[in-house]
């Protein structure tokens, strides 16, 4: 590269890093005027393209940075990266294994790789970004807290507990890792971080994802700790802020399904295929037994686990020609019903094998699947789905323990009593809608309460139901080695348990907005709620 070319390129950088985006573009336009075959200029492009969220220009860039410098992992990531942002799953999968086999990359490039691997379900090849990462720069936190992630996703929590406390040494006030480590660490009277977490909660008022994050934690370690309602009181602080502003909630609702319903099963029309077999869908509310049922499932030899990938969800908006900004909503359902489901059905199994092999089949555990019931018939009308089912406050106060992920407008009904009871209500309504009308021999549903009770017979139930012949592995979901990027990562690797069955008891008048709307909805009886 001309000298001339390599400080240009070099100043663009500093005026970036300085926040001056606007000069950092000039100069590398300037750049490549100079020199059109400059591809740090091409790269920088990029990157100030993905930063800003354009990820479609940001991918261009990068393509055209790689052509020119291929020996350079650092415009395999970056073009990573933008596929993920542009909900391409497989090709930023394969863009990132073909950075990271050229070997040689900065720690902020294996961090980047160590992202898309995670979020494309590979957790092992993310771990092997993040600990490079970390080799690479000892001393950055955020590569730590990325590490104890993956460490946890791949059942290795001694390695998980010690990459966050590494974190936490370097950076005291760092609350991910903080929160990290209490929502998986039970926290006692000699170990917890209490003081810290309420300096923390005080210091971050005016930012609502954070006081949410570091309320949580507080949460978590009062109930540890044996204090229940304490537990419950900070979890509805932590959320005030949080459900002030989801507004415009019960009309999103309502639209969405609504429309969901709408998608009702039609005549089928083509011949199904074998390869419509595959998919195995487990679907249901959050934290109601679905990666329990998964593990079960996937320790058959025959079956493997794709993950929660949101590859339908995005097919079917793709197909629906996108008529909102939004991956799930009302408006897009309805136009996804208008799509060719052949060819829906197609899209869908070929990105799945793209990123897990041709295995006989796999499964599919995104809950908000079952919004997309009747899509999934109409397009792959031999798979099978498993709706999760659990007792209706049980459901809905293990949904209001569990921090979710705030940047996905679907879990805005997560954060008062009175939201959530009304979703679970509309949940019901639309499985008894399946129920009615989708064939027995494709959609069951499934009890988790049943599950605890009896492992064994409903395990036994689940695999002929799925014509797979009987294998002892079934019996020990939490000896399956695969990895779990899920809340429950901890919990499905220890053997079942049913402490969690009935624990709505422990929280008295607290829970009284929830049972109030539950009873008038007719999911549960007063009777029930007095004894309880």
């Amino acid at each position: 590269m001309p000298s001339q070319t390599a400080t240009l390129i070099a100043r663009a950088r500093d005026h970036y890093r300085g926040g001056q985006v606007r000069d950092a573009h000039g100069l590398c336009v300037q750049a490549l005027r100079a020199d059109p075959r400059a591809a740090a200029a091409y790269g920088l492009l990029g990157e100030i393209a993905a930063d800003h969220r354009t990820f479609d220009k940001g991918e261009d860039l990068f393509r055209r940075a790689w052509a020119l410098a291929p020996a350079d992992a650092a415009f395999g990531a970056g073009l990573a990266r933008c596929l993920l942002g542009l909900n391409r799953e497989g090709p930023a999968l394969a863009a990132a294994e073909r950075a990271l086999a050229l070997g040689s990359a900065d720690a902020q490039v294996f961090d980047t790789l160590g992202v898309v691997f995670s979020r494309t379900g590979r957790q092992d090849l993310a771990a092997t970004g993040f600990r490079a990462a970390h080799r690479l720069a000892p001393t950055q936190p955020g590569y730590l807290l990325n590490l104890g992630w993956a460490e946890q996703y791949l059942g290795d929590f001694a390695a998980a507990e010690a990459a966050w406390r590494r974190c936490i040494a370097l950076d005291p006030d760092n609350d991910r890792a903080i929160s990290a480590l209490v929502q998986m660490v039970p926290q006692t009277a000699d170990d917890h971080f209490t003081g810290q977490l309420r300096r923390l909660f005080a210091q971050a008022a005016g930012d609502a994802d954070r006081q949410l994050r570091i309320g949580h934690a507080l949460a978590k370690t009062l109930e540890d700790q044996g204090d229940a309602i304490g537990a419950f009181d900070w979890l509805v602080r932590a959320k005030a802020a949080k459900a002030g502003a989801a507004s415009g909630l019960a009309a999103w609702q309502a639209e969405l399904f609504a429309a969901a319903r709408a998608t009702a099963p039609r005549p089928i029309t083509t011949p199904a295929s074998p390869v419509q077999n595959a998919p195995v869908f487990i679907f249901g509310l959050p934290r109601s037994g679905t990666t329990l049922v998964e593990r079960i499932i996937t320790s058959h030899p025959a079956v493997v686990s794709a993950g929660e990938p949101m590859d339908l969800a995005i097919i079917a908006r793709r197909l629906a020609g996108a008529p909102t900004r939004e991956l799930i909503d009302g408006p897009t359902l309805r136009a996804a019903t208008g799509g060719d489901m052949a060819r829906l059905g197609a899209d869908y199994v070929a990105a799945i094998r793209a990123r897990h092999g041709n295995a006989e089949r796999f499964t599919d555990k995104t809950p908000l699947n079952f919004l997309y019931a009747g899509l999934i018939h109409a397009a792959l009308p031999n798979a099978r789905m498993v709706c999760l089912r659990r007792h209706p406050i049980d459901s809905c106060l293990a949904i209001f323990r569990q921090l979710f992920a705030t940047g996905f407008a679907y879990y805005d009904w997560v954060y008062s009593l009175e939201a959530t009871a009304r979703f679970y209500l509309a949940f019901e309504d639309l499985v008894a809608h399946w129920r009615a009308t989708l064939p027995a021999d494709r959609f069951r549903e499934v009890a988790y309460e049943d599950v605890v009770a009896d492992q064994a017979g409903q395990a036994r139930a689940l695999l002929a139901w799925l014509d797979l012949p009987w294998d002892d592995a079934a019996l020990a979901p939490h000896e399956n080695a695969a990895p779990v990027a899920t809340a429950s990562a901890a919990q499905v690797r220890r053997p079942v348990y049913a402490s969690s069955v009935g624990r709505w008891k422990r929280y008295g008048d607290r829970l009284k907005p929830l049972t109030d709307i539950l009873v008038a909805g007719g999911a549960i009886s007063a009777d029930e709620v007095e004894a309880g």
